[in-house]
Order: structure tokens, then sequence, then C-alpha cells
């Protein structure tokens, strides 16, 4: 629990340690919005519901996942809950009588949940029967993910866990150093072609194979540097992206980098820092950076196409790939549509009064939202006549 809490200090520091002034640290206030001319496209409700206390004030990695049978969410309360997608209305609620912090995640009839206490739970995906539960070295804070064979497990102690999908028997498992001082958070593993990639705390990205937890490759994405342990974290904690062109990752260690997926050799790196993680947009790498600016950068290159430093300092989402546009949410519940061309900001919708968890999440051309407070939101997206 130490370094849990130190987590929780870390956050706290950094966005106190934004800027400094004769040796003071000082809050940076948000940017106020400044009102759009001629939005192009806004969001409006279909339907919204609340589905427990969500994560509260608490770090969460909790999610919303939209899928024709149902809409599945949890809160930090234990509960995992099936929305109906039409309506928003209960289809069933389990209570898994443990502190749920990240998930859920699907693979083929089950609902994955990561606990505060060291946990990975199994629902069925049809009744929210738990189907198996399994003990793992410390908290869970990613959401652990699945083949469909083997479901991998991130801890925060560094520890990372293949279980069977079957039973939850841990098949495999290996440790990685973590520093004394980290963001509070873990990676999302992502999945391909029989391969977990996986962004660690000690500022490298891992590849591991599925079935026996090998490692392929591993690279460094940062090296720690300054004067002080704040300074020097390296994290990698944002959403990593798998293309053609590469793996993309993040680190709080100021490097955005491209890796290749055969060998983890380095394709490009660039001097941004941020904890939220990247979408691709087209030919973009699209990410946010610690202080609120958005960045554009070729994908194979690693040039920069934009920036936008509207923002700033309203504790932005990873931006999403949304149909036509760039999305990012905010500290105050807002949507904020951007141009993929030039970063410009068209559109703005509010959709909570609380923080919003994550990214929105686009499912058959209408958006998600799962807010600090439990409440979920699905939104049609709708284009503006000027």
């Amino acid at each position: 629990m130490m370094r849990s809490h130190a987590g929780l200090l870390v956050l706290l520091a950094a966005g106190l340690a934004l800027s400094a002034c004769s040796g003071k640290a000082k809050v940076r206030e948000p940017a106020e919005l400044i009102k759009i001319e001629n939005p192009q496209v806004q969001s409006k409700a279909v339907w919204s519901a609340r589905a427990g206390k969500g994560g509260g004030k608490n770090y969460s990695a909790l999610t919303v996942v939209p899928q024709p049978d149902a809409v599945f969410t949890a809160d930090i309360k234990g509960r995992v809950f099936a929305l109906d997608p039409t309506t928003g209305k209960s289809i069933w609620t389990t209570d898994t009588e443990s502190r749920i912090v990240a998930g859920p995640s699907l693979s083929g009839g089950n609902v994955y949940v990561g606990t505060l206490d060291a946990e990975v739970i199994a629902l069925s995906r049809a009744d929210g029967k738990e189907i198996w539960r399994s003990t793992v070295n410390s908290e869970v804070l990613a959401p652990p993910v699945s083949d469909g064979n083997v479901v991998i497990v991130r801890s925060v102690d560094g520890s990372i866990a293949g279980l069977s999908e079957i039973d939850g028997e841990q098949l495999w498992s290996l440790d990685r150093k973590v520093p004394s001082l980290t963001l509070r958070g873990l990676a999302e593993p992502v999945l391909f072609a029989g391969v977990a990639v996986i962004g660690l705390d000690n500022g490298r990205l891992l590849a591991v194979r599925m079935e026996d937890g090998q490692p392929i490759w591993e690279q460094v994405i940062a090296v720690p540097g300054g004067r002080t342990e704040l300074e020097r974290l390296t994290d990698v904690d944002g959403q990593l992206v798998v293309s053609p062109n590469g793996v993309f990752a993040i680190s709080y260690g100021a490097e955005l980098a491209s890796i290749r997926v055969v060998d983890g050799e380095v394709n490009w790196r660039r001097s941004i820092k941020g904890n939220t993680g990247v979408t691709l947009h087209e030919d973009l790498i699209i990410s946010s950076d610690e202080a609120g600016v958005v960045w554009a950068l070729d994908a194979e290159s690693g040039a920069a196409a934009w920036k936008l430093e509207e923002l700033q300092y309203r504790r932005l989402s990873r931006p999403q790939s949304i149909g036509d546009y760039i999305v990012v949410s905010d500290f105050e519940g807002y949507l904020h549509w951007l141009s993929p061309r030039d970063g410009r900001i068209v559109g703005r919708s509010r959709v909570a009064s609380d923080p919003l968890i994550g990214a929105p999440v686009e499912y058959e051309g209408e958006l998600y939202t799962l807010a600090a407070d439990g409440r979920v939101r699905r939104s049609a997206i709708e284009a503006l006549s000027n």
C-alpha cells in the first residue's frame, strides 16, 4: 500500500509543479474556454443512466464498453453493470464485494475486472454470474486483456501474469523492477498476433509471447533525468497504439516514440511528455501532453503536423479518433472536437458535470462516456449546418 499512496502523491505533485517561480511551485490555471464561431459538430444525448458510484475522486481505469447485447461498466464499490444499449436500463448488476478499479474488458462470453484487492474477476457476459476469481501479486490498475486463451494482468508491483481464460489458473508470470516513485496507473497491454506489448513504469516498452510470457524484445522509451524523483519519472502509462508503421508510446519522461513491431528498434522519437496515451487518425499520431497541448505528428516520420494550445491545463484525456474528427475530454465534462487537418476546435459539448473517466468511446457512429460519478451517457453525433 505504500507505493499506492506514493502514486497518489505524485499525481498531486505533478499538478502543482507544472511551473515554478522563485523556487516555489504554483498551480496553473486551466485555460478559459473561448466561444467557437460557426461550430461544425456537436453531440446530443440519446440516454443517460447512473451506474453506481463510478470512480469518485479516486484514481481508476474504469471503462465503458458498448456492445450489441449490452453496455458494460463498473464502479469502485465492486459492482459490474450491463445496460440495455437502446434505453440505458439495467439488464443485470453483479456485486463482486471487491473494490474494482480497472475494467471491465470483454473476451468471448467473459467480462473481466481488476481490483484494489489484487484480484482478477471473470463474470458471465450473459447474466453477470461469477465464473472465476484469481489472486495476483498486488493491485490491478489496468484492465485485464485476453486473446481468447490467455488473460494478461498488470499489477502495481511490476509483475505481469498470464492467466487461463477458462479457470483463471496462473500459466506464467514475470517481474520488472519498479522505481521508488511512479505515477498512479498502468498501461493497458495491447495484443496482436500472439504478442502482448506493455508499457512499464521504468520508461520501457516490453513485448512478450502470450502463450508463455517469454520476452521478445524490450526497448527504452525514456531515461530518468533531473535532480528530483519527480523530475526522474519515466512511466509509460498511457494507451499504446499498434499499426503497420510501428508501436507508438508516450512516456512521462518526455518522449513519444515509434518502435518497430518485429524487433523493438526505434523508428523515431519526439520530445513530448505525457501519460494519457496516443491515438492514430489516418496517417497522424495524436497525443495530449502533460500541459494540455494537443499534438499531431506524422506517423511515419514523427514530424509535427500541428499543435493546439487553447486547452492547456484542462486535464485532457487521451485524444480519440471519431469519424472525421479528433475528440478530447476535460476535467469539467466537456468534449472538444478538433479538425485533424489543423487542430482547430470545431465543436464542443458538455456531457457531464463531473470529470470524464478516460476518452470517449465510439460505437456504431455514436459516443459513450463515463463520468467520475458513475453517469453513463450515449450521445448521437450531429453535424451542424452553418
